[in-house]
């Protein structure tokens, strides 16, 4: 499951109708668009361990994506034990419960970047059990310094990367680039 390479580490808050938060790190958040925008994320099979995360997704119809960084990794990555249902990982972990613009899911006070979602759809995927699970972005939020004239910066935002499912690395940027059209390439042909 390291094979891919560095994937972002992020924590999925989530609350149960009944006002039970819970949280847990993810590795299988992707963009899947822009207008609208929308995020995927993979969520492993039930099986015969409940998943709250996904209970409450779809018992509310809301979560958040909060990025991790390098001051909260070691709670983040302990989010991932099985906790009982009526435990939140959110004090189990230490980590501060946020709630933004009456936002119906919780944040991670201590991220930097939180992405409130609006549950749209569950795609199964059959091969091995697992479903893309859809949400539509419906909050953002977003350090002053990790905004790089429209473009986020990850480095500036300390956000983390994960592999596999226990090695976290540091994120540092290396390069930004023009959006690529054909009559802009440069001439990699060497003579």
């Amino acid at each position: 499951n390291s094979i891919t390479g560095i994937k972002p580490a992020n924590l999925i808050g989530t609350i149960s109708a009944d006002g039970q938060t819970n949280l847990a790190i993810f590795s299988s958040v992707v963009h899947l668009g822009s207008d609208p925008a929308i995020l995927g994320m993979i969520l492993r099979p039930a099986g015969e361990v409940r998943r709250h995360t996904y209970e409450n997704i779809i018992e509310t119809g809301f979560y958040t994506t909060n990025h991790v960084t390098p001051t909260i990794i070691e709670r983040a990555h302990y989010t991932s034990a099985k906790f009982p249902r009526e435990v939140s990982e959110f004090d189990a972990c230490g980590l501060t419960e946020e709630f933004l613009d009456g936002f119906a899911a919780p944040f991670v006070g201590e991220s930097s970047i939180k992405i409130g979602l609006k549950f749209e759809e569950e795609i199964p995927i059959n091969r091995n059990g697992t479903s893309l699970i859809i949400g539509s972005i419906r909050l953002a939020s977003i350090p002053d310094e990790a905004n790089d004239n429209g473009h986020l910066d990850l480095e500036k935002a300390e956000t983390v990367g994960i592999s596999g499912l226990k090695s976290y690395y540091t994120v540092q940027k290396t390069a930004q680039f023009p959006y690529a059209r054909p009559e802009d390439v440069p001439d990699f042909m060497r003579n």
